[in-house]
C-alpha cells in the first residue's frame, strides 16, 4: 500500500495539502483537507515531497484554482499496460527546510516494488550497526508497490543493511525455492544519489534486486553434509590445508563454473564454507582461514554475517595478510 494513515498528501487538481485519515480499499483513501473529509482515488493525490519532482517545472504560470468540490467523482477509465521490469527497492526522500531555509532530508520512505507477473512471499530485516531495527514477513503481489517503513536519514551514516529472502508463492519448475538478497546503504553513495536526484528531478533512489527469479542451484547435499556433484572436487579430508585454510575461489570448487550464474556460484561457495566450518568445529580446531577474495565483497559479507550468529565463534578478523591481501578472514573458535 502506497499510503498510510497520517501521511501528508497534496491534491493534484487543486494543489491543496492535507493528510490521509482512512484506507478505504486498495484504490481509494479518505483524506482531510482544510477540515473537510472526502474520499479520493490514489492517482488523484500524491506526496508533497514526491510531487515536487514530478510536476512540470517548465511552465511557471500559476494554474487556475480548482476547489476540492470539483474533483471528479468517477475515476476515468484507462487501459493499463503492465510490463515486467523486475523487483527493486525504492527509497523516496522526504524533504524539509531547516532554520537557514536550506533543503534537508528528514527520512527515507522504503518501498518494495514488484514489477513482475509473480507473487512473492518475503521476509525483510533492516539492521543498523548489527542490531535489528525492523523485521517483517509478508506478501507482495504482481505489479504492486509495498511500503516497508521509514529510515531516519541520520541513520544512513551507519550504513544500514536491508536483507530480503524471497520465495515464489506459485512454484515454477527450475526456479529456486527461495532467494536471499542484501542491500547495504553506504552513506557516501546515498548522499551522492540524493544530489543526483535533486539535480535531475528524479522521484526516488532505486536499488535493483532481480529481474528474473534465480534458477535452482544444482547442488545435492548428502546426509553428512558433503556436496555431491560430478564436477565438484572438495579438498581431501585428511589434508593439513583442509584443517587450517579453505579456498572458496570458484575455480577451486568446480570445472564447470563458467556455465553457472552468479547466484549459483555464490550458493556453491557458501555451501562449501558451511561444510568446512562444520568439519573444523567437529575436529576441535582453534582457527580456520577462509579465502573468499576481494571482488564485490558479497561472499565476504555473507560469511561475516553467518559468523556473527554462530555460537562456536570467539572472534574473526579480515585484515591485510601478505599471503591473501584483504581476501581472507581468520576465524577463532572458543
Amino acid at each position: 500500500m502506497k499510503y498510510q494513515i497520517g501521511d501528508e498528501i497534496i491534491v493534484l487538481h487543486s494543489h491543496e495539502e492535507g493528510k490521509v485519515v482512512e484506507i478505504m480499499n486498495d484504490k481509494m483513501v479518505m483524506i482531510q483537507v482544510r477540515g473537510v473529509k472526502f474520499p479520493a482515488y490514489m492517482d488523484q493525490i500524491d506526496f508533497p515531497y514526491f510531487h515536487r519532482f514530478t510536476r512540470n517545472k517548465i511552465a511557471e504560470t500559476k494554474p487556475a484554482k480548482v476547489y476540492i468540490d470539483n474533483i471528479p467523482k468517477e475515476k476515468p477509465k484507462t487501459t493499463e499496460i503492465k510490463v515486467a521490469e523486475g523487483v527493486w527497492v525504492s527509497l523516496i526522500p522526504k524533504f524539509s527546510f531547516d532554520e537557514y531555509n536550506d533543503e534537508v532530508v528528514d527520512l527515507l520512505k522504503v518501498y518494495l516494488v514488484n514489477k513482475t507477473e509473480h507473487s512473492f512471499g518475503f521476509t525483510y530485516d533492516q539492521e543498523n550497526l548489527g542490531d535489528k531495527e525492523m523485521a517483517l514477513k509478508n506478501t507482495v503481489l504482481p505489479f504492486q508497490d509495498f511500503y516497508l517503513h521509514d529510515i531516519d536519514f541520520a541513520d544512513i551514516s551507519n550504513n544500514p543493511s536491508l536483507k530480503f529472502v524471497f520465495e515464489l508463492l506459485t512454484p515454477i519448475k527450475g526456479k529456486a525455492k527461495n532467494a536471499p538478497f542484501t542491500i547495504k546503504l553506504k552513506a557516501k553513495q546515498v548522499f551522492q544519489k540524493i544530489e543526483e536526484l535533486k539535480l535531475k528531478n528524479l522521484p526516488s533512489i532505486n536499488y535493483p534486486l532481480f529481474t528474473g527469479f534465480p534458477d535452482t542451484v544444482n547442488i545435492v547435499h548428502e546426509a553428512i553434509g558433503v556436496l555431491a556433484s560430478p564436477n565438484y572436487r572438495p579438498l581431501p579430508k585428511n589434508s593439513g590445508d583442509v584443517r587450517s585454510v579453505v579456498d572458496l575461489h570458484i575455480e577451486k570448487l568446480t570445472d564447470s563454473w563458467k556455465d553457472m550464474s552468479n547466484y549459483e556460484i555464490l550458493m556453491l561457495q557458501v555451501s562449501e564454507f558451511e561444510r568446512c566450518y562444520d568439519a573444523a568445529v567437529a575436529s576441535y580446531q582453534r582457527t580456520l582461514i577462509v579465502i573468499h577474495g576481494v571482488g564485490s565483497g558479497r561472499l565476504r559479507d555473507h560469511i561475516h554475517e553467518a559468523l556473527k550468529s554462530k555460537r562456536e565463534v570467539s572472534s574473526f578478523i579480515n585484515q591485510y595478510d601478505a599471503r591473501f591481501g584483504y581476501g581472507a578472514t581468520e576465524i577463532f573458535f572458543k
